[in-house]
């Protein structure tokens, strides 16, 4: 019997029932399923004494998105052709706050990975401590190759649909994978157009039209102090420290600059075609490069290794295989699967740190937990860029703009306060910390405590 009086054979029990109808009512959703996997695996050994989140059906309505709204949206490419792509917003949970959450437009999306993402959200916007329930939206759109006016059309058809759902004190959505502020540009001038209201309904904004600064930084630079909070848990700091870094993006580059600043070493980035490597480390010209690479000219990662004589590309390849400190996946989701997790820890990785949203297997989880490696899960390592959103919204609603030092104060003190939210509730015996545990808890709690104070609603 466990301390709480509940034996751990029926909290299995329980939790395998619960698992069987998450996976029945959301069939063919393997995504979905995996991310509430994740959650409610380390959510009921702690609710095990706590009889009113069962009475009250806590987690089994957390599994459930408040409404899901599904449309198709029209447009036109440059040849005149008429177009038609899929849309969704899914509003998962608006218990501490509106949805918030950003929209993806890539070949990818489905309603599995906008629901696993919303859910994810949750979890991770009430870690922020800030007033914002979980949301996610997007499109099987793809931006890549299309010109600037194909994707500007593609925008306002989406937006033409989707502000009947949206507003500032219910959903407001961001960017996310192919969608960056040229997109978000398109859409908040739709929206502007339509209803005649400049308001913050959209966040990663211009800043030219309501965007707050550090906005792009915000998650790279968030996961990277998330780690150097980490790291001096244990009494070892950043410098030194040789990083393994995925994606090239706004996430993987500002993490990658933040690890430089730090004293560390960034090594590698990467994109669908292959990786970067760089055993020197990857110094800031070349990361400013990428940088215009990646946002202006919208090219390849490999062609980092024409212009540097430094720099290999491996094609093909993801970074996982390359001796390192730490990694810090910043991708996609399910980059990283138990194979690689076990190449990682035969290399000597000691803490992995999850930038992108869950872009770790479940077996690559359980392979460094089980390996005693700091495993940092998403929602808390990466919270650092919807913290910043949310900050917008509060400049838009108070009509004002913080200066960029008094933002990066608040995002440095708002990941070392989810920190210690993930000590508070993932410590074990011998000041070990279970991030996992530990971040998956304390989000719970404050989502739950707030649907308890609503009742059956």
């Amino acid at each position: 019997m466990s301390k709480s009086g509940v034996s751990a054979t029926k909290t299995k029990e329980y939790f395998n029932r619960y698992m069987e109808g998450v996976e029945k009512r959301n069939s063919g959703e393997s995504e979905f399923v995996q991310a509430v996997y994740e959650v409610a695996s380390t959510i009921f050994p702690y609710i095990a004494d706590k009889p009113i989140y069962h009475e009250m059906q806590i987690l089994e309505r957390m599994a459930e998105p408040e409404r899901i709204i599904s449309f198709r949206v029209p447009w036109s490419d440059d040849d005149g052709n008429i177009r038609t792509n899929r849309g969704w917003r899914v509003q998962f949970n608006s218990a501490i706050g509106p949805y918030k959450g950003g929209l993806r437009f890539h070949p990818s999306v489905n309603q599995s990975i906008l629901k696993f993402l919303g859910f994810e959200q949750t979890f991770k916007n009430s870690l922020t401590g800030l007033p914002m329930g979980g949301g996610k939206g997007g499109s099987n759109f793809n931006p890549k190759g299309k010109s600037e006016l194909e994707v500007m059309r593609f925008c306002q058809s989406f937006v033409t649909e989707l502000y009947r759902h949206v507003g500032p004190d219910t959903d407001v959505p961001a960017g996310d994978i192919g969608v960056g502020g040229r997109e978000i540009g398109f859409m908040f001038g739709q929206y502007k157009r339509i209803t005649n209201q400049f308001v913050g309904i959209l966040t990663g904004k211009g800043l030219s039209f309501g965007g707050s600064k550090m906005r792009t930084e915000a998650t790279g630079y968030g996961a990277i102090f998330f780690v150097q909070n980490m790291l001096q848990q244990i009494k070892e700091d950043v410098e030194g420290k040789t990083v393994l870094i995925s994606g090239s993006g706004n996430v993987a580059t500002h993490a990658a600059e933040k690890v430089l600043q730090l004293g560390g070493k960034p090594l590698t980035l990467s994109d669908s075609g292959g990786f970067i490597e760089c055993s020197d480390g990857l110094t800031q010209e070349q990361i400013d490069w990428i940088k215009e690479l990646k946002d202006v000219r919208r090219g390849r990662i490999s062609e980092a290794a024409d212009e540097f004589k430094n720099i290999v590309f491996h094609e093909g390849k993801r970074p996982w295989g390359v001796t390192a400190d730490i990694a810090v996946p910043s991708a996609t989701q399910n980059e990283v699967n138990g194979e690689d997790a076990a190449t990682m820890i035969k290399n000597g990785v000691k803490l992995v740190a999850e930038a992108a949203n869950m872009p770790c297997e479940q077996a690559a989880v359980d392979a460094f937990v089980d390996a005693g490696v700091s495993f940092g899960p998403a929602k808390a390592v990466n919270a650092g860029g919807v913290g910043v959103s949310g900050l917008e919204m509060s400049q838009n609603s108070a009509r004002i703009a913080w200066d960029e030092s008094q933002l990066a104060d608040m995002l440095q003190s708002m990941m070392k306060s989810i920190h210690d939210s993930c000590v508070e509730y993932g410590e074990e015996s011998g000041g070990k910390v279970n991030y996992l545990q530990g971040a998956n808890v304390a989000g719970f709690v404050k989502v739950a405590e707030a649907m308890l104070s609503y009742g059956h609603v």
